[in-house]
């Protein structure tokens, strides 16, 4: 077969629309090479859209000795805080402290407690918490997040929703992140720096032709066929990495990857303040309680194996029951099942380092390059979303191996869109945005405001009054703002802008849902593909 041109050849093809490959695609078209991404579903629309929303370090990592993922994932924090002030915030974290906590019996820490002082096995020490939280604090060069303090609960606001057995607690500082918009945000600023991005974009198969990879995909939404060339191949399929390997790239690789289904329950707003709560169980497992969409409480989450990747996760009735009698053991408000508003499931593609359980798997990243078919593909296990960024300069060393890079390290602290303002810049874009759009409730402009940044004027545009905005899909979403999604964030279909650009599908009835469906589909236009 005749060898396509160097022109037709791009750099890098990446599998997968997560945050491991939008970041990827993000740094690699920033350090000038060409890049193609082929997404199958809409982005971010597995793993990515399904995490606990947190920027953190991973307090509870230390007890497994991943003092290397901790300190970078605690550096990360800040490095990305500068990066996308309106889609990630500060958040303190309250950890009411009892006698009964436990270990998970086959953490490293417990294990050496044991064997040192017998009569402690299994407990969770108050030294070795202020330990863990020191650590915490000095690990990762904290400039902006204040650090640990000691809380006394009796009769103050973040002890008013707990039962009254819990009086005293530490507070520590992470970060809240959007998720979804974050790998939306990676996505286009990829693509503004030359990357071309295909959602509902599935490859069919990659195979070596003289030392280049031929790539076939196939249009979900049309069935239309398109063959690419590329360098080399980023396998950022998260839980279908190891499907990947090995029925679309056909590697013979040893190399396995371990599900683990992480559920959540969304519930109706559970106290008055904005902090968060760490929760440590009797079994030894921690969940969180997080301050969730305003009116919401978010509760999660479990770790479950799971077998199969085309098996969509879902928070069975026995995750529920586990995630709200965890809860309860806290709360004073007994929670039910009726109090459950939503629930939503993510599958971690973990690293198989042969652990014995799926707490225990490591959450650290492991990036291999296969050169074993003539051209490299690099395959991305694991990874947390705190680190995504440094993941991708990890990548980035690993293709440079193989493909000349015209700049090095580039993306610390380069704002992603809408994100070119301060840290504590919020407030004064809000009331900016309000005086000149003063028929913005303050629900409304903090939302635009915490989904779009700077951006946030760019939808409203002209408008003087509400109605200049189009027709009103209800909870604040118009006609303007979804068009605007619709030309730059990707956007196809209600599921993808209620569930994943926002999440009002909290808000909305499925008539209202309904309706945007098919406002959309009117207005789809042909996917890229299917124009050719």
């Amino acid at each position: 077969m005749e060898h396509p041109n160097d022109t037709e050849i791009t750099d890098l093809f990446i599998i997968g629309g997560g945050i491991n490959g939008c970041g990827i695609a993000r740094d690699a078209a920033g350090r000038g090479l060409t890049v193609a991404l082929a997404e199958m579903n809409d982005l971010a629309s597995a793993t990515s859209s399904a995490s606990t929303k947190l920027f953190h370090g991973g307090l509870r990592y230390l007890e497994y000795f991943e003092f290397r993922l901790v300190r970078e994932a605690l550096i990360e924090r800040e490095t990305l805080l500068k990066a996308m002030p309106h889609i990630s915030w500060p958040m303190r974290f309250v950890l009411p402290y009892h006698k009964d906590m436990r270990f998970e019996s086959d953490t490293p820490t417990s294990k050496l407690l044991s064997l040192f002082m017998p009569w402690m096995k299994g407990r969770r020490p108050a030294w070795l918490i202020r330990l863990g939280l020191f650590m915490y604090d000095h690990l990762g060069g904290r400039k902006i997040l204040p650090g640990t303090a000691t809380l006394d609960l009796t009769g103050t606001t973040e002890g008013a929703p707990l039962q009254d057995r819990f009086a005293k607690a530490y507070e520590y500082s992470d970060c809240w992140v959007e998720d979804s918009r974050l790998v939306v945000l990676n996505a286009r600023d990829a693509e503004a720096r030359g990357a071309h991005i295909m959602t509902r974009t599935q490859v069919v198969s990659a195979t070596n032709e003289n030392g280049i990879w031929r790539i076939e995909t196939r249009n979900t939404e049309n069935n239309h066929l398109q063959t690419f060339y590329a360098r080399m191949l980023v396998n950022a399929g998260g839980p279908w990495v190891g499907d990947i390997i090995q029925t679309k790239v056909r590697l013979n690789s040893r190399e396995g990857v371990r599900l683990v289904r992480g559920s959540h329950i969304v519930t109706r707003k559970l106290y008055d303040h904005d902090k968060c709560y760490f929760f440590q169980g009797t079994d030894g497992r921690i969940i969180f309680s997080i301050p969730y969409e305003t009116d919401f409480t978010l509760i999660g989450t479990t770790d479950a194996e799971h077998a199969d990747p085309s098996v969509k996760p879902e928070c069975t009735p026995e995750e529920q029951d586990y995630l709200l009698g965890f809860a309860n053991q806290y709360f004073k408000q007994q929670l039910t099942r009726d109090d459950v508003v939503w629930t939503y499931s993510g599958v971690r593609p973990l690293y198989d380092d042969g652990a014995s359980s799926a707490t225990a798997a490591t959450r650290d990243y492991t990036l291999k390059v296969d050169t074993s078919a003539g051209a490299p593909v690099l395959n991305i296990f694991g990874g947390k979303i705190t680190t995504y960024r440094r993941l991708a300069e990890s990548a980035m060393d690993k293709i440079g191996e193989h493909l000349t890079l015209a700049k090095g390290k580039w993306t610390a602290g380069v704002p992603l869109p809408g994100g070119d303002f301060p840290v504590d810049g919020v407030a004064g874009l809000m009331a900016d945005l309000q005086s000149r759009f003063p028929f913005l409730s303050d629900f409304w402009a903090r939302r635009l405001v915490r989904a779009y940044g700077t951006e946030a004027s760019d939808i409203l545009g002209n408008a003087e009054q509400a109605s200049d905005m189009g027709q009103d899909f209800g909870a604040t979403l118009t006609e303007a703002e979804i068009a605007w999604l619709m030309t730059h964030e990707y956007a196809r279909t209600a599921e993808d802008v209620i569930w994943r650009r926002n999440k009002l599908g909290l808000r909305l009835s499925k008539e209202q849902v309904q309706a945007l469906d098919d406002w959309m589909a009117q207005r789809r236009h042909p996917s890229p593909a299917a124009a050719e």
